[in-house]
């Protein structure tokens, strides 16, 4: 996962101790309990101080010294949103790193429990305070930072020319200047990053008004009509 700014200069604190990081990394994981909470990390979702006893098979107390001594060692970040608080690792380097040691993803209830088909359609699409969460709310996010269409720094996003490029593209006018244009929000399935702010929120409302996504009277999930899966899918890349 790809996490905000802030996370680069935790990578360069760590960077600068005397200790190689890849010494410290090998001393880490060579205990079983700090393999297990590593794994869980390593497939890029976020996750709480709980979720991580559980799957580790550890006390709260424990875990909560076990994050402590890893993010004292520069390989676990610390995230608040909202009443939480959510563990990511690092950076892409650390887990290049640890799937070089031999450490392997782990699969863990947080993750299962989006597979059951009651709440799958929610796991795909849905609103979130009136942008794109969900999968698609990822993937929408992925794409506009691969293609160049966001420049982000400590306060959030901000447009680029071929960002407002692609907005002409899609005939979409430059969203309104109350509140904040765009920034970064936890998606609570994925456990990775979604666009919030007024940007999203017009992109959201320009999906629904082409007719490329279809709310559902029920919920909050959003569907994907035919004509979303062959204009909108594609061009998040999925």
């Amino acid at each position: 996962m790809q996490q905000p700014a802030q996370t680069a200069t935790m990578g360069c604190m760590a960077a600068s101790d005397p200790e190689p990081r890849a010494t410290r990394i090998a001393a880490l994981i060579a205990d079983p309990t700090r393999s297990r909470v590593l794994a869980c990390l390593l497939g890029g979702e976020a996750r709480t101080a709980g979720e991580l006893a559980h799957a580790a098979g550890i006390t709260a107390r424990a875990v909560g010294s076990l994050l402590a001594e890893l993010q004292q060692a520069g390989l676990v970040w610390r995230r608040p949103q909202g009443r939480h608080a959510y563990f990511v690792l690092a950076d892409a380097e650390l887990a290049r790193a640890l799937r070089h040691a031999g450490l392997a993803a782990a699969s863990d209830p947080v993750a299962a429990r989006w597979q059951r088909p009651t709440v799958t359609p929610l796991k795909h699409a849905r609103r979130c305070y009136g942008h794109l969460a969900g999968e698609l709310g990822v993937a929408q996010l992925h794409m506009l930072l691969a293609r160049g269409h966001l420049a982000e720094s400590q306060a959030g996003f901000t447009l680029t020319p071929t960002g407002q490029q692609w907005l002409a593209t899609l005939r979409l006018a430059h969203p309104p200047a109350r509140g904040r244009l765009a920034y970064r929000c936890l998606d609570w399935s994925e456990r990775q990053d979604h666009l919030a702010g007024t940007l999203a929120s017009a992109l959201l409302d320009h999906y629904l008004e082409q007719g490329w996504l279809r709310a559902d009277p029920d919920s909050r999930a959003l569907h994907t009509t035919r004509a979303g899966e062959a204009l909108l899918l594609p061009m998040f890349e999925v």
